[in-house]
């Protein structure tokens, strides 16, 4: 998969309010699927599952079976490499010109 159709699929799912309230739940600690349904009450597991799922094919996320457990570990690399393609290299000249700015206005 191209690192293009790779970043669609992470943009699509940090586009949905609930999956990324689900990988906020997952940076404290590493959560069990039937956790992470408690959390969604007004949803059912297969509305979950489908969110964890979009999750997982993205890479923000990595599950191991674990006996009769599903274990969801959040994965922040691909997060970090939007960070560096889109956010850093746009946000660094805009940074540096407001500090100027600043710089001028102190003065």
């Amino acid at each position: 998969m191209s690192s293009h159709s790779n970043h669609d699929l992470i943009f699509k799912a940090l586009a949905d309010r609930r999956r990324r309230e689900i990988l906020d739940l997952l940076k404290e600690q590493p959560k069990t699927t039937g956790e992470i349904c408690a959390h969604f009450k007004e949803h059912d597991r297969c509305t979950v599952m489908q969110h964890l799922g979009v999750l997982e094919k993205a890479g923000l996320i990595v599950v191991q079976k674990k006996g009769r457990f599903r274990w969801n570990y959040l994965n922040a690399v691909p997060i970090r490499e939007i960070y560096d393609r889109w956010i850093n290299q746009y946000a660094s000249p805009s940074v540096e010109i407001l500090t100027k700015m600043k710089r001028n206005l102190a003065s």
